[in-house]
């Protein structure tokens, strides 16, 4: 089949551009495979390094907040994103060999102290009850890995059943009370929620020796330090925005293939907790009882419960005070609607907590300080910088420049203001360093799997996608919480009919708006032509209006187009695009019908 039959066969009629300008190979463009070729490597030497043959990690498997089977698996973050930015094919394959391992892993591994998990610390390959802060983490890689290959089988009923724990789907997890619209304690996961107060226990895990023997992540230095962190950490009865991070689930579920049940019921959650937030005066409550009222599970205080707005606890091991209000992750529901509906409200409700946290700021020696917590005492915490969860995200969706107010006109955001344009050369570059820096930590790392905690390889994973989900997709990275990718753009190989730059590919996307965003496309080979699939939007939830290249403008009207790079070609295109016009899918453009 001839190249342009071939572009002509993936994309919709009219959607096909040959760019036979030659462009001299930038630094960025070059940077930018290099960066996808040696991270590959080194995650190939991670692997080696810290996996069996089996998958699982070389590590001792415990069950708890400060390491456990969340931490195992987030030592690949970063793996799927990488694959689906064009990283070769080993990236994939390693995170997916990593997946399957932990899964058996946890589950053959059980405690012997803490209630839930004695039979296991998974249960039908999903944490048996634990909270959206780790449960976020652990699903971190997952959650994204439907962004390279969602066709699989195992991943796809994995999604289903993942989701269906959150919609009432399985007897023994009776997660969700659809009379009250909650999710029904901050711990819940495949056995169902935790009804209690929870113990130091349920969160530290069963004892274990410490001194000489392992580094903890928080500093503690024996066991009963360990329970001394969580001494504080019992109010778990009732909901907390942290469990509007499950609906990422229900979110790949209908991606798979617009069942209309999930998107039913992530909606649904996600109104509730835009009504809890307007009732409450405009700030999201983090605690809504069983009995669906704010505060209902802890005194009637909207800012009660662990990782609440009055979260404040001792670290034992120095007798300092530590806030801990973790209502941001609420966002990534909020996101979620987002991307579904295109519906401003979602955007709404949590810019004006914004200004209201940042109205209740509060002079000292002529400076103005903002509060980051709320207790009986009231507002609390105040800093020099303003409240600002969500801003990045907010600013993104809306695409108002109104929004840009909150955020420093520093880095990515001043390069796409036209104010910072070495930034794509000074990101990568850097990107390349921690390469190196963490491989060599890794090989010099002294840890033995008999002294190495599950947590403690993730400081060498050498994989960080960051800057190029900045620089090729004009997205931002989804964190490490369990988030979806919101992109501008995304690229498919229709040769290799994978997801990800084809070869030799580079782009650079420099300017973003609400109606357009202008991306540089080059072909790096000065021998092959390449043809690459651009998509508007990371699950083609955008529609593609118009090309416009040279001061030429083509239409389009479509989700992607395809576009043709002879040799050593390269072009600037200015895509102009409706958001959020589209039913979003994990389908790659040569599946839809």
């Amino acid at each position: 089949m001839g190249s342009f039959l071939l572009a002509a066969f993936f994309a919709a009629p009219g959607a096909v551009i040959t760019i036979d300008t030659s462009m001299a190979p930038p630094e960025w463009a070059l940077l930018e495979r290099e960066v996808l070729r040696q991270s590959a490597r080194a995650c190939e030497e991670f692997y080696a390094r810290y996996f069996d043959e089996r998958g699982y990690l070389l590590c001792v498997p415990r069950w708890g907040g400060d390491d456990g089977p969340d931490d195992a698996i987030e030592n690949v973050n970063d793996w799927p994103l990488l694959h689906s930015l064009g990283a070769p094919d080993s990236v994939l394959a390693l995170y997916k060999k990593a997946w399957e391992g932990h899964l058996r892993q946890f589950t053959e591994a059980k405690t012997i102290d803490v209630p839930f998990a004695r039979d296991g610390m998974y249960f039908k390959e999903f944490p048996v009850s634990f909270d959206w802060l780790h449960n976020g983490e652990g699903l971190t890689a997952f959650n994204l890995a439907g962004l390279s290959d969602p066709i699989e089988d195992r991943f796809q009923a994995r999604v289903r059943r993942y989701a269906g724990f959150y919609m009432n789907e399985d007897p023994l997890a009776p997660n969700y009370d659809p009379a009250k619209k909650i999710i029904r304690s901050l711990f819940n996961g495949s056995r169902g929620p935790l009804l209690r107060k929870a113990t130091a226990l349920d969160w530290a895990g069963d004892p274990i020796e410490i001194e000489g023997r392992f580094k903890l992540g928080h500093g503690e230095r024996s066991y009963e330090e360990m329970l001394a962190h969580f001494k504080d950490y019992t109010d778990i009865v009732g909901d907390h925005p942290q469990n509007l991070a499950a609906t990422t689930l229900a979110l790949n579920a209908y991606m798979l293939a617009g069942e209309e049940k999930y998107k039913r019921w992530l909606l649904e959650y996600v109104d509730a907790w835009v009504e809890r937030t307007v009732q409450n005066g405009g700030i999201i409550p983090t605690n809504i009882g069983l009995d669906g009222t704010i505060g209902g599970a802890t005194g009637g205080k909207w800012y009660g419960g662990v990782y609440g707005w009055g979260f404040s606890v001792v670290v034992p091991q120095s007798g300092e005070m530590a806030h801990r209000n973790h209502h941001e992750l609420g966002l990534t529901g909020f996101g979620n609607a987002y991307l579904l509906t295109g519906d401003r409200r979602y955007l709404e409700v949590w810019r004006g907590m914004i200004e209201k946290v940042n109205a209740e700021k509060k002079v000292e020696g002529g400076r103005e300080l903002f509060p980051r917590m709320h207790g009986d005492q009231g507002w609390y915490h105040h800093t020099p910088e303003p409240y600002s969860q969500g801003a990045l995200e907010i600013w993104y969706w809306s695409m108002d420049r109104e929004d840009l107010k909150r955020l420093p006109r520093t880095g990515w955001i001043a390069f796409l203001e036209g104010k910072n344009p070495d930034y794509p050369v000074e990101s990568l570059r850097a990107e390349l360093a921690s390469v190196r820096v963490k491989v060599q930590g890794m090989r010099r790392d002294p840890t033995t799997p008999d002294t190495r905690l599950s947590d403690d390889p993730m400081k060498f994973n050498p994989a960080d996608a960051r800057g190029l989900v900045e620089l090729t997709l004009g997205g931002f990275h989804p964190g490490h919480k369990g988030a979806p990718l919101h992109a501008r753009l995304r690229y498919f190989d229709p040769l290799r009919r994978r997801a990800g730059l084809p070869e030799d590919v580079a782009a650079l996307v420099d300017s973003l708006t609400g109606a357009e965003a202008t991306v540089t496309l080059v072909n790096l080979s000065q021998i092959d032509a390449r043809t690459v699939i651009v998509q508007s939007g990371a699950y083609g939830e955008h529609q593609v209006v118009a090309v416009t290249r040279t001061g030429r403008r083509e239409p389009i009207g479509a989700p992607h187009l395809t576009v043709r790079l002879e040799p050593g070609a390269g072009a600037r295109l200015i895509i102009e695009t409706k958001r959020y016009a589209n039913r979003p899918t994990l389908s790659f453009p040569w599946s839809r019908t």
